[in-house]
């Protein structure tokens, strides 16, 4: 069992002492923050007297960021602590630790004093005051030896991973908010980084990756652990963004602890909503990895969004287009898209790869023109969609929905330009031995291997599809028939016109007159001598009045001629019936008139394709290009199993009735 292993089962132990005023869904309120707190004393502890002293000296000179910039050189780290306490003074007086506890949290760099804010540490000191275990918590923790010489900071990294890990594992219930688990993040992460061995390889490498959905971390943590393995000499430099408090907390603590040397200053987490608060307005990145919450809406952002999608479009982060309100997960997708590093290796710039987790919804919902669609469009015919696998159900904590990791990328291979691979590993699973909320399987390291080499391989299987960008496309057509109108002047029909046009009384007394009462099933001609009649007397009617007039005496009738809406000398042009419209989806690849003409005509003769109304849409349906049929069971075979049914059936009968009797 490993260092790391051994050190984070110990600190849970000291849980227990939580036991009563927390439940263990709870305990990493406290856990968490205190693994913070004493990393950071045992880190700090060989310059803490070199800090006193640079305090003392500047304390009255200097405030706010430049105070902070100077003794945080001095500690050699990214944050400082210039109180004189420090965990093992702690244990001097435990009647007034909260008040020493309170006044050491006080003394650290602003940056830590922040994260603390977010943690809402401070209600938990007074909780464990009043129910008096703050002390004895504290006591305990000093026996943790979390030293760099004890505990470098891989190590640390992976403790601080593992506890992450059981406590929303207790927390379940909502861990899927904030928690990806982490065969799905060693999934992703080696789809993203499978095609850049060579470009990972230079020497002096520095790459760049954001999560603007970061959590408590977990996917920029494992992003690096992969990059430690197989591309060691490479850099990668993490930012993230997350509005969760606590989980903005965690995953700005577990940076600050991991403190590379060649990143004191580079890497960073930010508090703040990604949509309408974007931390890394003018950054762009290499690699970017997001688990956005599923199907969760974005009502409260709405009015930001929207206006920013209105006024910048593309100049701004979502110009395809905005989904319905009830789920925003392609709002993060377009996000992290607007940040892409350009393709000019002239200026050293190899563009951007992203992986993202969705569930079924960005697929498919949404029609063609809709905002869903169009962000699709826009996605696909740029080039950018390189992949989609979809992953086994259950496999996360808060949700037993499917799910799906999209591969996204300004900067495919050349043997993969212009298509998109599907990959289909719903049955590529292992059950978990017991279950963690929602979670009951999980990928093995097998499972992931052969994803990604069958991803890798690219190539045709009852698993792995390959197609060209337009087999996701399709023309909506909107399917036009000739509005058909019988016309006859009723007395009932005259009352309800004058109803609403009183003043044409004269009119319509000349035209009930001259046509007469007969019915005709041809309102151009009706509505032709109609006009006559009004010009003989002279007589102008407004479009409403027009509208009233035939809305008053005529119905819909199918015998009757088509209503002609505009006549030229080589065209009629008729006006469409708006309850028999209809439409029509016609694959980008088929010719949408051959199409009409073989699927509509035959039906429809009189129908006509509105080319203005024509839209352009793509989805795509996973289960339509891996469906498996399976023919139904021989007949012989399932009467064979009623009979056995009806037999047993008898037989407990006569059981129950044989007892009866006795």
């Amino acid at each position: 069992m490993s260092k790391s292993h051994d050190l984070s089962n110990f600190i849970w132990s000291i849980a227990d002492l939580l036991r009563g005023p927390y439940r263990p869904p709870q305990y990493e309120r406290v856990m968490l923050p205190l693994v913070v707190l004493r990393r950071f004393d045992c880190v700090l502890e060989s310059t803490k007297d070199a800090v006193l002293a640079k305090h003392a000296q500047y304390q009255d000179k200097l405030q706010g960021e430049a105070l902070d910039s100077v003794l945080n050189k001095v500690s050699g780290q990214r944050f400082h602590n210039h109180s004189p306490l420090s965990f093992e003074k702690l244990k001097g007086d435990p009647d007034n630790a909260h008040l020493h506890l309170a006044s050491y949290i006080n003394g650290f760099s602003e940056n830590v004093r922040k994260i603390f804010d977010r943690f809402d540490f401070g209600n938990e000191i007074e909780r464990m005051r009043d129910h008096n275990i703050l002390f004895l918590v504290i006591r305990k923790f000093c026996e943790v030896d979390l030293h760099p010489d004890a505990v470098d900071n891989i190590e640390m990294g992976l403790v601080f991973e593992d506890l992450i890990r059981r406590f929303n594992e207790q927390a379940n219930e909502t861990a899927g908010d904030h928690f990806t688990p982490r065969e799905v993040i060693r999934l992703m992460v080696s789809l993203l980084f499978m095609h850049d061995d060579d470009l990972l390889g230079k020497p002096g490498t520095v790459r760049k990756m954001l999560d603007p959905t970061c959590g408590t971390g977990g996917m920029l943590s494992e992003a690096r652990n992969y990059l430690r393995e197989h591309q060691a000499s490479a850099r990668l430099f993490v930012y993230g963004q997350d509005f969760n408090p606590r989980s903005y907390a965690v995953a700005a603590s577990d940076l600050l602890m991991r403190a590379d040397p060649e990143d004191k200053e580079t890497s960073t987490i930010k508090f703040g909503d990604t949509l309408i608060d974007d931390q890394f307005p003018d950054e762009r990145f290499d690699y970017f990895l997001a688990n956005p919450p599923f199907g969760v809406d974005w009502k409260r952002q709405q009015k930001e969004v929207v206006r920013e999608h209105e006024k910048q479009g593309f100049s701004g982060r979502f110009g395809a287009g905005t989904p319905r309100v009830n789920d925003g997960a392609l709002l993060f997708l377009q996000h992290m898209v607007s940040k892409f590093e350009p393709v000019e290796p002239a200026k050293n710039l190899d563009g951007s790869r992203l992986a993202i987790v969705f569930n079924g919804s960005p697929l498919f919902t949404g029609g063609a023109g809709s905002g869903e669609s169009e962000i699709r469009k826009w996605i696909i015919e740029n080039d950018w969609l390189e992949a989609i696998v979809a992953m086994p159900e259950q496999m996360f904590y808060n949700t037993g929905i499917g799910t799906y990791v999209w591969v996204v990328t300004n900067r495919k291979e050349a043997y993969r330009k212009g298509k998109i691979h599907l990959v289909d590993a719903r049955e590529r699973w292992q059950p978990l031995r017991r279950s963690l909320g929602d979670k009951r399987r999980e990928f093995s390291e097998a499972h992931i291997n052969d994803i990604v080499r069958e991803y890798g391989n690219m190539v045709h299987s009852d698993t792995s599809k390959i197609f060209n960008n337009a087999d996701f496309g399709y023309n909506r057509l909107t399917i036009e028939r000739p509005l058909r109108l019988a016309f006859q002047i009723t007395l009932e029909r005259k009352e309800r016109f004058l109803d609403a046009c009183p003043e044409l009384l004269d009119d319509l007394q000349t035209i009930d007159k001259t046509i007469g009462r007969e019915a005709s099933r041809d309102w151009n001609a009706v509505w032709k001598q109609v006009q006559t009649i009004l010009k003989q007397r002279d007589s102008q009617w407004r479009a409403p009045q027009t509208k009233a007039f035939r809305d008053a005496f005529t119905e819909i009738d199918p015998q009757a001629a088509a209503v002609i809406k505009k006549k030229s000398s080589s065209k009629i042009e008729y006006e469409p019936d708006p309850k028999l419209r209809d439409f029509e989806n016609v694959p980008l690849k088929e010719d949408v008139q051959a199409y009409f003409e073989h699927e509509v005509l035959p039906h429809v003769p009189d129908a006509w394709i509105d080319h203005e109304k024509t839209k352009v849409g793509y989805e795509i349906n996973f289960n339509r290009h891996f469906y498996r049929f399976t023919p139904p069971r021989p007949l012989s075979e399932i009467d064979a199993d009623l009979k056995k049914a009806e037999e047993e059936i008898v037989r407990l009968l006569r059981e129950v009735t044989a007892g009866t009797r006795a």
